[in-house]
Protein backbone atom coordinates (compact mmCIF):
# COMPACT_ATOMS: atom_id res chain seq x y z
CA UNK A 1 0.00 0.00 0.00
CA UNK A 2 1.31 3.45 -0.94
CA UNK A 3 1.62 6.24 1.55
CA UNK A 4 -0.22 9.48 0.79
CA UNK A 5 3.10 11.25 0.15
CA UNK A 6 4.24 8.60 -2.31
CA UNK A 7 0.85 8.68 -4.06
CA UNK A 8 1.03 12.50 -4.40
CA UNK A 9 4.57 12.24 -5.76
CA UNK A 10 3.56 9.67 -8.37
CA UNK A 11 0.49 11.67 -9.41
CA UNK A 12 2.53 14.87 -9.73
CA UNK A 13 5.16 13.12 -11.81
CA UNK A 14 2.51 11.41 -13.96
CA UNK A 15 0.77 14.74 -14.68
CA UNK A 16 3.85 16.98 -14.87
CA UNK A 17 3.13 17.91 -18.50
CA UNK A 18 -0.31 19.24 -17.57
CA UNK A 19 0.80 21.33 -14.60
CA UNK A 20 0.70 25.10 -15.14
CA UNK A 21 4.05 26.84 -15.72
CA UNK A 22 3.38 28.89 -12.60
CA UNK A 23 3.15 25.74 -10.45
CA UNK A 24 5.78 24.40 -8.06
CA UNK A 25 7.11 20.91 -7.36
CA UNK A 26 9.24 19.55 -4.54
CA UNK A 27 12.69 17.95 -4.69
CA UNK A 28 11.66 14.27 -5.21
CA UNK A 29 9.87 15.25 -8.43
CA UNK A 30 12.91 17.21 -9.63
CA UNK A 31 15.12 14.21 -8.85
CA UNK A 32 12.84 11.96 -10.90
CA UNK A 33 12.68 14.41 -13.81
CA UNK A 34 16.46 14.70 -14.02
CA UNK A 35 17.04 11.05 -12.96
CA UNK A 36 19.65 11.91 -10.37
CA UNK A 37 20.31 12.14 -6.65
CA UNK A 38 19.61 15.04 -4.32
CA UNK A 39 23.30 15.94 -4.25
CA UNK A 40 23.41 16.06 -8.04
CA UNK A 41 20.35 18.32 -8.10
CA UNK A 42 22.10 20.81 -5.81
CA UNK A 43 25.32 20.60 -7.85
CA UNK A 44 23.23 21.33 -10.96
CA UNK A 45 21.65 24.34 -9.26
CA UNK A 46 25.07 25.65 -8.30
CA UNK A 47 26.38 25.13 -11.84
CA UNK A 48 23.30 26.74 -13.42
CA UNK A 49 22.09 23.60 -15.23
CA UNK A 50 19.02 23.34 -12.99
CA UNK A 51 17.02 26.42 -12.00
CA UNK A 52 17.26 27.72 -8.46
CA UNK A 53 14.36 26.73 -6.23
CA UNK A 54 12.17 29.18 -4.40
CA UNK A 55 11.76 29.18 -0.63
CA UNK A 56 7.98 29.03 -0.14
CA UNK A 57 8.20 28.99 3.64
CA UNK A 58 10.81 28.39 6.32
CA UNK A 59 10.74 24.63 5.73
CA UNK A 60 9.49 24.32 2.14
CA UNK A 61 11.64 24.72 -0.95
CA UNK A 62 10.17 24.09 -4.40
CA UNK A 63 11.01 24.50 -8.07
CA UNK A 64 8.96 26.41 -10.64
CA UNK A 65 7.45 24.07 -13.23
CA UNK A 66 7.98 26.45 -16.17
CA UNK A 67 11.67 26.93 -15.37
CA UNK A 68 12.13 23.18 -15.01
CA UNK A 69 10.55 22.62 -18.42
CA UNK A 70 12.97 25.13 -19.96
CA UNK A 71 15.95 23.40 -18.31
CA UNK A 72 14.77 19.98 -19.47
CA UNK A 73 14.23 21.24 -23.04
CA UNK A 74 17.71 22.76 -23.19
CA UNK A 75 19.27 19.54 -21.85
CA UNK A 76 17.93 17.53 -24.82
Amino acid sequence: MQSKTQHNFLETLKHFDTLPDSGFVRQPVVQALFACSAATIWRGVKAGRIPKPKKLSQRITAWNVGKLRQALASAE
